[in-house]
């Protein structure tokens, strides 16, 4: 596979933005480097990189051609993981991209499960927001994403469909957690409240049902950790708002569900990127977590 050789030095001086940067990555020479471009760029009839003063940048031929790369490599992964599986032996990698929500339990729980089974897969998980994830399906850097709220987009090809309801998360001595069941937003909003930045989609969320009724959110902490945000409610008495998949089984904290009526519940997609074949990895490993949210009913 020679071929996948000069397809990795496009790459690396794409991502590098010069020939001597790439080079030193690579362990070679910059003029050995720049032949192979070269001699690429006479084979297919065109420059592929603008030269600049401040380094090399692809063309709109070399995106194209990047794209094409990244088809090439995204394809010959499937063919490993389908050739290995012939024999048995279920090889492979599964990148996935998600939201915090779901690093906590979810996620960690169904990787241990499959490497139980299949040992021999790799795993990268990317803890990436509803916007940032579908960008990494788009770049190739993920296989699946698991978010909440993701953006319209025609690129995304669903594979589950689910809800969750936001829930107000306090430590047990608080004073919402007198009680169990449905509580009213207003009645959180009486307390001090400590919540998702506006990098998370829960916040957005929020805000988009508050602005409906006129009222300004007011949170005394804010963050884009999710597990800051619990960590807090243990200490202070503070009340946080997240989803169930993201609250751990800590008996030193309570939750409960907002109320519908004030809160529309949020919405949970497991998705790929439309028109690419999964490797077998990535398309069982895809399989195990609709399982996984079909029998919690998210």
């Amino acid at each position: 596979m020679k071929h996948l050789r000069t397809v990795t030095y496009v790459a690396e001086v794409a991502r590098a933005g010069s020939i001597r940067r790439a080079a030193e990555r690579l362990n070679l020479t910059p003029s050995a480097l720049t032949r192979q471009i070269q001699d690429l760029e006479y084979e297919l009839g065109t420059p592929i990189f603008e030269r600049l003063p401040q380094g090399m940048r692809l063309n709109a031929a070399g995106e194209l051609f990047a794209r094409h790369i990244r088809d090439q490599a995204a394809d010959l992964d499937r063919v490993r993981s389908q050739i290995a599986d012939l024999s048995g032996v279920r090889r492979g990698h599964v990148a996935l991209a998600c939201s915090q929500a779901f690093v906590t339990q979810v996620v960690p729980e169904e990787v241990e499960a499959y490497r139980a089974r299949f040992p021999q897969v790799g795993f990268t998980v990317q803890v990436r927001d509803h916007a940032q994830a579908v960008t990494a399906l788009a770049a190739f850097e993920a296989d699946l994403a698991l978010i909440l709220q993701p953006p319209p987009s025609a690129e995304l090809h669903p594979l589950y469909a689910g809800h969750q309801t936001l829930c107000a998360l306090m430590r047990r001595g608080h004073a919402l957690a007198a009680e169990r069941g449905p509580v009213r937003l207003r009645d959180c909003l009486a307390h001090a409240l400590a919540l998702p930045d506006r990098s998370l989609a829960i916040r957005h969320h929020i805000e988009h049902a508050l602005a409906r009724r006129g009222v300004e959110l007011r949170p005394v902490v804010e963050s884009g950790s999710l597990e800051f945000l619990r960590n807090l409610t243990l200490r202070e008495d503070v009340v946080s708002l997240q989803v169930p998949s993201g609250i751990p089984e800590d008996p030193r904290l309570h939750s409960r569900p907002i109320d519908t009526r004030d809160l529309t519940p949020m919405t949970l997609v497991l998705a790929q990127l439309r028109g690419r074949s999964l490797s077998v990895a990535a398309a069982k490993f895809a399989d195990q977590l609709v399982v996984r949210l079909n029998r919690e009913g998210t």
